[in-house]
């Protein structure tokens, strides 16, 4: 496999639009408005205006490129460094299981703010788009389990996938995009110790994954040259941050297999590893027809990986960390019936049911579940409730899965719902970006989503091909 790096530039350097099937691109249409309504919901939300003071002090204060949670513009480079943050701070953004990567919080703000520095259109961004995706969720994959035992794949990983991402837009050949690689991934950086004290590291890390993945492939385009086997070399990454990488991934059925297609869209408001158990909670209590102060005990039972993560936040302090707790989102469901992004907000450290329900709950590695992990996040759940009974329940494909999608009306009430929640956009700017993302692949441009003062122009019906 000495040749993967190389085998994957080619063919993202061989890929057409026409290449990519329609249900393709419906559902990348799809991931684009899910990540816009992620950034938007982003706005004012800590820290996200410590990187809007960042790109104001350091970039130019104006340019092609927008800031979409304040409506500025500057450049290429800021724009993506925030709107990156903005959309990972929400925990509403995509996510591709096997990979363990949210490549829409690190491809679309560097496609966008590229896309629009170079005056591209709604097709272009798309082909840049797959690109990334197709990219970035291999790489993800070969990197193994155990790369996301220490390192957070989506900053590390998403450097990447940024940098395919703007790759195509600059139309590269085989020897760019191998070069662009060298150079992001050299870059690619992102550790998970930030959530034991609640620091606000995780928003840094799509941040620069974004915009460093931009950097490197601009750089590529002027000449800057990077290391030909980044991935698979003897001090690449996979050398350096896996003892697990299997480089048949990087190749894996190109141009057949469609990795962009599997992501996952997230519904409830927290990390992707807590989504199975509540989940499979909410349907137990709704079969037995149980209230939260019947449940004794809930055991969670979960991958290695989600108690790696998630074991670290044992009583959270900031809305952010408790998006982190298996417990407040175990208790958001059993209470209230939800763990969405006004739960948290109002509820989740607030809530003294909540955090009773908290102590209440435990998590366990379960066989079965840690062997279908990263193919499949499986949800299995015990109760014990307080007249002595024990309950099970199982799902197989949590919402959001590609075994259990959120249909258009359904993407659409989750970004109007991000929209309120932020108040980004007024309800008819937001009802014309609806009606825009459903026909991106027909833009002329993808300019001015936000501009000051009106709403962007949708592009004129089209058959859908």
């Amino acid at each position: 496999m000495a040749d993967a790096t190389r085998t994957l530039a080619g063919f993202l350097a061989d890929l057409t639009y026409d290449d990519i099937p329609a249900s393709v691109v419906d559902r990348c249409e799809e991931l684009f408005l899910d990540w816009l309504g992620s950034s938007l919901a982003g706005k004012d939300y800590p820290p996200i205006p410590l990187f809007q003071s960042f790109a104001r002090r350091m970039g130019p204060g104006n340019g092609h490129c927008e800031v979409l949670v304040d409506r500025s513009r500057t450049s290429p480079w800021f724009a993506a460094f925030v709107n990156a943050a903005s959309s990972h701070v929400i925990e509403q953004d995509d996510l591709h299981n096997s990979s363990v990567l949210h490549p829409g919080t690190v491809v679309f703000p560097a496609v966008l703010a590229a896309a629009q520095d170079l005056d591209a259109s709604g097709q272009d961004l798309i082909l840049a788009a797959v690109a990334g995706y197709e990219a970035g969720i291999r790489i993800g994959e070969f990197m193994g389990r155990s790369h996301y035992t220490i390192f957070h794949t989506t900053g590390t990983v998403g450097t990447l996938a940024a940098a395919v991402a703007v790759g195509k837009l600059l139309r590269f050949d085989t020897n760019q995009f191998v070069n662009a690689l060298g150079s992001a991934g050299t870059q690619a950086s992102g550790l998970w110790e930030f959530l034991r004290d609640a620091a606000d590291s995780k928003q840094l890390h799509t941040a620069k994954a974004a915009a460093d993945g931009l950097l490197a492939a601009y750089m590529t385009e002027e000449g800057l040259t990077g290391a030909s086997q980044i991935l698979e070399g003897r001090q690449g990454m996979a050398a350096g941050m896996s003892d697990d990488a299997e480089p048949s991934f990087l190749t894996d059925r190109l141009g057949s297999r469609w990795a962009l297609a599997e992501t996952s869209f997230k519904f409830h408001a927290s990390c992707r590893h807590t989504h199975p158990s509540a989940d499979a909670l909410l349907a137990l209590m709704q079969e037995h027809g149980l209230d939260s102060s019947e449940i004794e005990a809930v055991t969670a039972k979960v991958h290695q990986a989600a108690i790696d993560v998630l074991g670290m936040v044992n009583e959270p302090t900031t809305i952010h960390q408790a998006k982190f707790s298996m417990g407040t989102v175990l208790g958001l469901i059993a209470v209230y019936g939800s763990a969405g992004v006004l739960d948290f907000q109002d509820r989740a450290l607030q809530s003294e049911e909540v955090a009773r329900f908290r102590t209440r709950v435990s998590m366990a590695l379960d066989p079965e579940v840690d062997s279908a992990y990263p193919g499949k996040w499986l949800g299995r759940i015990e109760v014990v409730t307080t007249d002595g009974r024990r309950l099970s329940a199982a799902i197989d494909n949590p919402k959001g899965d590609p075994g259990n999608p959120l249909s258009r009306d359904e993407l659409e009430a989750k970004f109007h719902r991000l929209v309120a929640f932020s108040k980004a956009a007024t309800q008819a700017e937001a009802d014309r970006l609806v009606s825009w993302s459903w026909r991106l692949r027909d833009a002329s441009s993808v300019n001015n989503l936000l501009p000051p003062g009106h709403c962007p122009t949708p592009p004129t019906d089209r058959t859908r091909t």
